[in-house]
Parts: C-alpha cells; sequence; structure tokens
C-alpha cells in the first residue's frame, strides 16, 4: 500500500509513518521542516519539505511521491495548529496560522488527495481533527470553530467522493500525549482528562481508516463528556467552558 501522510514529520503523523512502514507499506510524509526526522532507518519512507497552506507545495510533494505511476492508496492529512484564546488574548499571527494551516490546509490536502485518486475510482483519505470541534456554541474558541470546519468539510468531500470509490474518515481525538502537547503545557499534563498514549491513538486511528469509519472520536470517555455538555443551552456551554478554561491556565507562568 502506499500511503502519504501531511504533517508526518512528528506526533501522531509520524507514529502513523511508522505504524504503516512496519506492516512493509511504502509511506511519503511532508512537513514544513523535514528536519524534525532524526533518523530515518525505514527504506520505504520518503521524506518531502511541504506547506499544506500551499496548494502547489503539496501537489508537489505529492507527486514527486508517486513517480513512476504509483497509486495513491491512503492519505492522512495530521497538520493541525493550536494557540488557545478561550480565557485569554490571542495574537493576529496565532489566528492567522489556525485559519490558515486548519481550514485552508486541510482543503488543500482533500484537493490534491481528490486529483490523484479520481482516475483510480479508489482510495481512503483521512483527516486529524479535533473532539472539541463537535462542539457548536456561540464563543467557542477559534480553535474549536476551525475543527468544525475541518469536520464540516470532510463530510462535504465524503459525499463529493462516494461515486468515485474514494472514503473520507474523520478523526476527532481528546488530548493525545505527543511532545507537541507536552511542549504547549510546559510538560504539565495534570488538567488534560482522559488522556490517550500515541501508540494506543495509533491503533484506533488505523483500525478506522481500515474499516472505512466516517467519524471515529476518542477516548470513549472525552467523547460522551463533550456530547453531554454539546446539548447544554449556548450560554451555559459558554460559562463552563470560559471557567474551564481559567482553570486550566490558573497555574501556567
Amino acid at each position: 500500500m502506499n500511503v502519504f501522510i501531511a504533517g508526518g514529520t512528528s506526533g501522531i503523523g509520524y507514529a502513523l509513518a511508522r505504524h504503516y512502514l512496519e506492516k512493509g507499506d511504502v509511506v511519503g510524509i511532508c512537513g514544513r521542516n523535514p528536519g524534525k526526522v532524526i533518523e530515518n532507518s525505514f527504506e520505504n519512507l520518503k521524506i518531502f519539505q511541504a506547506d499544506v497552506c500551499d496548494l502547489h507545495s503539496v501537489n508537489a510533494a505529492l507527486q514527486s511521491f508517486l513517480a513512476g505511476d504509483r497509486n495513491l492508496d491512503l492519505f492522512i492529512n495530521c497538520a493541525g495548529s493550536y494557540a488557545e484564546d478561550v480565557a485569554g488574548k490571542i495574537s493576529y499571527e496565532e489566528a492567522e496560522e489556525m485559519l490558515s494551516t486548519n481550514i485552508l490546509g486541510t482543503a488543500n490536502c482533500f484537493e490534491a488527495a481528490r486529483k490523484a485518486m479520481k482516475g483510480q475510482k479508489k482510495g481512503n483519505i483521512a483527516v486529524i481533527a479535533s473532539v472539541s470541534g463537535i462542539m457548536d456554541y456561540e464563543n467557542s474558541s477559534l480553535y474549536t470553530k476551525t475543527k468544525r470546519s475541518v469536520i464540516q468539510m470532510a463530510d462535504a468531500y465524503r459525499r463529493a467522493l462516494k461515486p468515485f470509490r474514494i472514503s473520507v474518515t474523520t478523526i476527532a481525538p481528546g488530548y493525545v500525549d505527543t511532545e507537541k502537547l507536552r511542549q504547549l503545557n510546559h510538560n504539565n499534563l495534570d488538567k488534560k482528562p482522559f488522556l490517550t498514549d500515541v501508540q494506543t491513538a495509533v491503533v484506533i486511528i488505523s483500525a478506522a481508516i481500515e474499516n472505512k469509519e466516517k467519524l471515529v472520536i476518542f477516548p470513549t470517555k472525552m467523547k460522551w463528556m463533550m456530547k453531554s455538555l454539546s446539548i447544554l443551552p449556548s450560554f451555559l456551554l459558554n460559562i463552563i467552558m470560559y471557567r474551564k478554561a481559567r482553570w486550566m491556565k490558573d497555574d501556567r507562568p
């Protein structure tokens, strides 16, 4: 199987790359900084520099990977950007980065994968969203709104690509214990409920893709907690989520 992973140079993306490589698949990964991959001991791993915010850049990396009439069996978009703005200020640069990466980047990855797979009349596309994206209320964070957009975008592509036998799987995880999450929280994850380790996340994600599931939310406890919160009146949800954000920031320097 030929697998291409955008945002595959670190975190969940690189863990997924290792998973498919260990199965004997050919894997291409791309990111803005390929230097994050310190050691490449896999013969079937191809590394490319690409920015998901630039469609030409993603297409160029993908076409290089597919050189020699190689089919694209699976495209996974793991690229994402996060900056907290529920209980504090957010800079224009942080907002622009989230909007560009999470929304434009998602659209670019879908387009690159769609073009590569349409002629094949088969293929699987997966995108990493967030469990927070299942919630819809007025004062949700910009991050939550961008991830909700990812879920909605995936729904649209799923319907559009179904006649071409191309499946779309949306993954909405809770907190996953990655290096990035630890950096954002000064290595203190005490206030991250239902934390999932990376390898467990890989098992869940890869199974969902293999089974061509539409939407997978994990862990289960986080899924039901968020679904329960989402049925509350908007004004009450605004208060609860704001206080949660303040509580999570209380012990930060």
